[in-house]
């Protein structure tokens, strides 16, 4: 359970894309202090909620003309799909969301709740109603004032995507240096001496100060991720084939493979689970000019399309982490024209919207959120 005390007394959810100036405005508002209350000669009756009118600071989104007043949240719906509905770019979402930096989690939307499109001051704004109230302030121009304090189940809060499209590649796609591979504990033999092992098969391990009960993922090594600006390798796929644990120190150490999608050989190698993504992810530009390429779609297909996932030649130390945002674009090329000979250089068309998942030093792993035609390795990716 989730329990907000913020001295607005509502629970409401946080996202780091609201603006500095935006978010000081809010933090001052809420924590302000208030005039000690006059002697009553009985208890004073709980007041309803207030709203102060607040000057917006930061520019807002586009709103679709085809976006409904309101709309009933179901089981199986995105954020995504919900914010898409509104705005012309979904992942603007937060610049719509009144926000709450002193909740942790920050999508509290649950089925059954009503949100509703209003206007504040010519700018729109989204409320949420759940039994009949407005639970949540989600205008970032409004404040809202109450005494109650909301909870609700994580658990049942929607998704910002929906995770099936994530499911294959959560756990069983990662990135690695060679030396990372190559200082690795490995794979010595099968315990039985025999060549393959699948799951429940005891393996004797070497390489590491292993402790019983230590968990590991058995992975292979896979062709390599070259940058196709600079011919540098980025890193090597590692594919996961398979998770235990040890169960015997020592070396060689003992260990359990408790689950395979595959068989696994000696010198395979074993590295430390990686951790499991959030629900939820916070979408959001990159706060700065960045561009990049496809290199490789992760089931091998030629055309991509919509919620497939590609591998992308810029990670965390060019400053993408996860829920970043990126436009895909088509090259241009050149084209050569007829009538005066010359060759002209087509522009860049925009063909698709991503969103990174997951992010390694040099590589990220993004998920097409939409695609207007096919998109190829190679395409460019930039910020939107």
């Amino acid at each position: 359970m989730l329990k907000s005390r913020h001295p607005a007394g509502i629970a409401i959810p946080y996202y780091k894309a609201i603006g500095s100036a935006l978010l000081s405005s809010l933090l001052l508002i809420g924590c302000a202090s208030q005039p000690a209350p006059q002697p009553q000669p009985e208890p004073a009756k709980p007041q309803p909620a207030q709203t102060q009118p607040l000057e917006p600071s930061t520019p807002a989104p586009q709103v679709k003309s085809s976006a409904p007043k309101t709309y009933v949240v179901k089981k199986g719906d995105t954020l995504w799909d919900i914010s898409n509905m509104f705005l012309d770019d979904p992942w603007l979402w937060p610049e719509i969301w009144y926000v709450n930096p002193q909740i942790e989690n920050p999508h509290l939307i649950y089925p059954g709740d009503i949100i509703k499109l209003i206007w504040v001051n010519g700018r729109a704004h989204l409320q949420i109603e759940r039994n009949g109230q407005v639970v949540e302030a989600t205008v970032p121009n409004v404040v809202s004032l109450s005494p109650e304090v909301h909870t609700q189940p994580l658990a049942e809060a929607i998704p910002t995507i929906s995770l099936s499209a994530l499911s294959p590649f959560i756990r069983e796609a990662r990135v690695v240096s060679e030396d990372e591979l190559d200082n690795a504990p490995y794979v010595l033999r099968t315990v039985d001496g025999r060549l393959m092992a699948g799951e429940g098969t005891e393996l004797y391990v070497r390489g590491d100060e292993f402790q019983p009960g230590q968990g590991f993922d058995v992975v292979r090594k896979q062709d390599p991720y070259i940058d196709p600006e600079t011919g540098d390798v980025l890193g090597y796929a590692a594919l996961r084939i398979g998770s235990g644990s040890i169960t015997r120190a020592g070396d060689p150490a003992t260990f359990m493979l408790r689950k395979s999608n595959r068989e696994v050989l000696r010198e395979d190698r074993l590295l430390p689970p990686l951790e499991s993504l959030k629900r939820n992810f916070q979408p959001h530009a990159p706060d700065h000019d960045l561009k990049g390429q496809i290199i490789d779609v992760v089931d091998g297909v030629s055309q991509i399309g919509q919620f497939q996932v590609v591998v992308l030649n810029r990670g965390a130390e060019d400053g993408l982490d996860t829920g970043a945002v990126l436009k895909v674009m088509r090259r241009g090329g050149e084209y050569e024209d007829t009538v005066s000979g010359d060759d002209v250089a087509l522009p860049d068309e925009r063909v698709g919207l991503l969103m990174v998942f997951r992010s390694f030093d040099k590589v990220s792993f993004g998920l097409i959120m939409h695609a207007t035609s096919e998109i190829h390795i190679q395409d460019v990716v930039a910020t939107p």
